[in-house]
């Protein structure tokens, strides 16, 4: 197996945010010294998060406090991506509907256009982030909008938001509603789509950065969307069960514990067969057997290895013995 770094492999890394460095207000474990090490080793990192509740330069403060080493210019949003896609299609001086907070309010005055929380000001467009004081009135006066035929762009489609507590409902949640009420599709600008991790990547210099996070449907899909390798760590939304049964546009290149990963060598996330662990697929099901001293992770970056090229969805695991049994154990997959 090659002694070379993960990251060693990139000229950038891209980190998720919710699920990938923090929990709500509080950095996962080992998380800061990781972060520490790559802007010590002067390593190309970008901070990307699909959450628009705050601007850049509040997101920088809000990690320093915690103890990560970041800068604002490092960070981007999927506001700072909306308020974009918003400058290239509409004139300057247009009015713009924000359903969100005041700091997406204030990109979209940065942009040279014009904030407005009324349909009554004629809005050329929605522009839709998380914020959790939105509510039904500030809903009613988008579906207003949108119904009218005007461009409605959400910043991300995230349906839940990771915190200290558990996951909390996330502005897709509130997509879906005007979904629903208007039977129109916004454009996206945060992962899955690409322009986010597109305009991350420039921000960084990067041409082959790696994009490090915790859900399928949005880092690891968004990756994927941009042509870039990524790495699913297991400390956010996304658990085991849930990466055995992912469809073939969401599985990632790596996967490990955490982001201490990126400083081990790159063969022990790499998502292939493991001398430690023997998987075989016996009608529909896996079966799996320690054959060494692996750990659990190991142990799913096998089953993966062998579930993915037969199929996706929902899989039953069996272990065949007891180390295989701890292991599924700790996954979460014993029944």
């Amino acid at each position: 197996m090659s002694r070379a770094r993960l990251l060693d492999g990139y000229d950038g890394v891209l980190l998720d945010l919710d699920g990938t460095m923090l929990r709500g207000a509080s950095p996962v474990p080992g998380a800061v010294d990781v972060v520490r090490e790559l802007r010590h080793e002067s390593t190309a990192v970008g901070y990307v998060t699909n959450n628009a509740a705050r601007s850049a330069a509040e997101v920088a403060a809000h990690l320093v406090n915690m103890g990560f080493d970041v800068t604002a210019e490092r960070v981007v949003t999927s506001a700072d991506a909306a308020v974009a896609m918003l400058a290239e299609r509409l004139d300057p001086g247009a009015p713009v509907l924000v359903v969100g907070t005041e700091s997406l309010a204030g990109a979209v005055r940065a942009a040279g256009l014009v904030a407005v929380r009324k349909v009554t000001a004629e809005p050329a467009a929605v522009v839709q982030g998380h914020s959790p004081q939105t509510a039904w009135p500030n809903l009613a006066e988008a579906c207003l909008a949108i119904r009218d035929g005007v461009l409605w762009v959400a910043c991300n489609v995230d349906p839940t938001l990771p915190t200290e507590r558990g996951e909390v409902p996330g502005n897709g949640a509130m997509v879906a509603a005007l979904r629903t009420a208007t039977g129109k599709e916004p454009e996206v600008a945060g992962k899955p789509a690409r322009r986010l991790l597109d305009e991350a990547a420039s921000r960084i210099g990067s041409t082959r950065p790696l994009v490090v996070g915790d859900r399928l449907d949005t880092d690891i899909a968004g990756a994927r969307a941009a042509g870039l390798d990524s790495l699913l760590v297991l400390t956010g939304v996304t658990d085991a069960a849930a990466l055995l049964a992912a469809p073939r546009g969401m599985r990632p290149t790596f996967v490990a514990a955490d982001l201490a990963a990126l400083r081990r060598p790159a063969g022990g996330s790499k998502v292939t067969t493991r001398s430690q662990w023997q998987v075989r697929v016996n009608a529909g099901r896996l079966q799996l057997t320690g054959t060494g001293r692996g750990d659990p992770v190991e142990a799913l970056i096998a089953m993966c290895a062998a579930r993915w090229p037969a199929g996706q969805g929902p899989v039953e695991v069996e272990p065949t013995d007891d180390r295989a049994r701890w292991a599924l154990a700790a996954l979460g997959l014993m029944r």
